[in-house]
């Protein structure tokens, strides 16, 4: 019995032995596979830190639908801007292409408009489409009203500037001159010349015989110098051009008439006889 149950042991030895290897290396492979290396960690690690990490976009503000109050100011600003410039335009337009006096004229029918008044035998409802045709009317004639005198005033002091001075720039001859002819006179290239050279600029001279002439022609005729010269320029010049008071009237640029960016002589202003003056 002895050789059996020895051999029995060493069986049950060995099959022991055989379970704790097979244990082992199981073991021994599932650490081996469990544990990363080393490496492929550093790599992981790399990779994630090249990965810059990506901004989150502001939240996006939170939008409230408009008030409709804002809705009626904004129309009522817009509507209001679109009448002055109308306004405005339409003003211009006026007088562009009318002048006073037909704007005056087209005027009356607005102003006719805005005084209805209804006649007694009229129905009411014709009263009230009357009065409430004439209360739309009263703030256009109005303001054709207020259009009006602020052209007239502005018109009144242009004219200041491109009309003469007067409609009579000389006084009325005496009775026994009425047949006298009036000579207008020029005062420069006509009485004088001027000349301009870099040693001495600007010179006036008088012209050649300018003395005796004015001498002889102030026996026939009433001499009178216009010139589109300013008054401060004409007067002292014909002081000492003509010494003896040949010339009886002197004529400087307030007494012409601008026009188109020139100043005219305006023999019709001169009070005289047409067909008795001669210009030069």
């Amino acid at each position: 019995m002895s050789p059996i149950v020895l051999r029995s042991r060493i069986c049950s030895h060995k099959c022991s032995s055989k379970i704790i290897n097979r244990r082992a290396f199981s073991s021994g492979v599932d650490s081996s596979s469990s544990i990363p290396s080393k490496e492929t960690v550093i790599a992981s690690q790399s990779i994630l830190s090249d990965q810059s990490p990506v901004p989150h976009p502001p939240p996006a503000p939170e939008t409230f639908p408009p008030a409709s109050g804002g809705k009626i100011w904004s129309f009522l600003k817009y509507g209001l801007l679109g009448a002055v410039t109308g306004t405005v335009g339409y003003a211009g337009y006026l007088s562009y292409k009318c002048s006073y006096e037909e704007v005056d004229q087209k005027a009356k029918a607005l102003r006719a408009a805005a005084s209805y008044a209804p006649s007694e035998d009229s129905s009411a409802i014709d009263k009230y489409r009357g009065l409430l045709y004439s209360a739309a009317m009263t703030v256009p004639a109005k303001a054709l009203e207020s259009y009006l005198d602020l052209r007239r005033l502005v018109e009144e002091n242009v004219l200041e500037f491109t009309e003469p001075t007067s409609d009579k720039l000389l006084p009325d001859l005496h009775p026994q001159e009425q047949h006298v002819f009036t000579l207008v006179l020029d005062l420069n290239e006509t009485l004088l010349y001027t000349d301009w050279k870099r040693e001495r600029g600007w010179r006036t001279f008088k012209r050649p015989g300018v003395d005796a002439f004015l001498e002889h022609l102030a026996k026939f005729y009433e001499i009178v110098v216009y010139s589109d010269q300013m008054n401060m320029y004409v007067d002292p010049v014909c002081e000492r051009l003509d010494p003896n008071h040949c010339i009886r009237y002197r004529l400087s640029r307030g007494d012409t008439k601008y026009q188109n960016g020139k100043h005219y002589r305006d023999l019709s202003k001169l009070n005289r006889n047409p067909a008795k003056i001669l210009y030069t």
